[in-house]
């Protein structure tokens, strides 16, 4: 099965900077998906820079399980298996105004396919947290820390 970027996700994209300004708060849902060996699943956009965690805004109507889902299953293929962890909820004010994000952590999962790379995901892959690819989004790295080592959490993205 090969997952692509749908008309409407591409019109989300579009719009994305018109919510930002029109709506109060926004919600994303993201995820830390962990492989076996300890490995993180990261994945690099094709309309912004850097590596980030899977994962998207929740759509009206939609639980934020349900959206971590969805978007885990679009963007990587990855199928939940179990109930993920809540690692807490951010606020992403640094870089959008009344944005919060809702982050998971995946221990249980598993992948049938992979999906090509898109305009949306250009890449993905698992990554050694000691080992992560260059221009890894700093609050990535932020988050494995807190999640990994036990740093305090800041509640900011």
């Amino acid at each position: 099965m090969v997952t692509r970027l749908r008309p409407h996700r591409f019109i989300g994209m579009a719009l994305r900077p018109w919510w930002r300004l029109t709506r109060g708060v926004t919600l994303g849902a993201q995820a830390v998906v962990i492989d076996g060996a300890g490995h993180v699943l990261l994945v690099r956009h094709g309309y912004r820079p850097g590596w980030c965690f899977p994962g998207g805004g929740v759509e009206r109507g939609e639980t934020v399980a349900r959206a971590l889902e969805r978007e885990l299953l679009e963007e990587t293929g990855v199928r939940v298996a179990d109930a993920p962890a809540l690692q807490g909820v951010y606020s992403n004010h640094r870089h959008f105004p009344g944005d919060h994000i809702a982050l998971f952590v995946v221990r249980e999962w598993t992948r049938e396919f992979t999906p090509s790379p898109t305009p949306e995901i250009a890449e993905q892959g698992f990554f050694a947290a000691d080992a992560l690819p260059e221009h890894t989004d700093a609050s990535v790295r932020r988050r494995l820390a807190e999640i990994l080592e036990g740093t305090e959490t800041d509640g900011l993205w």
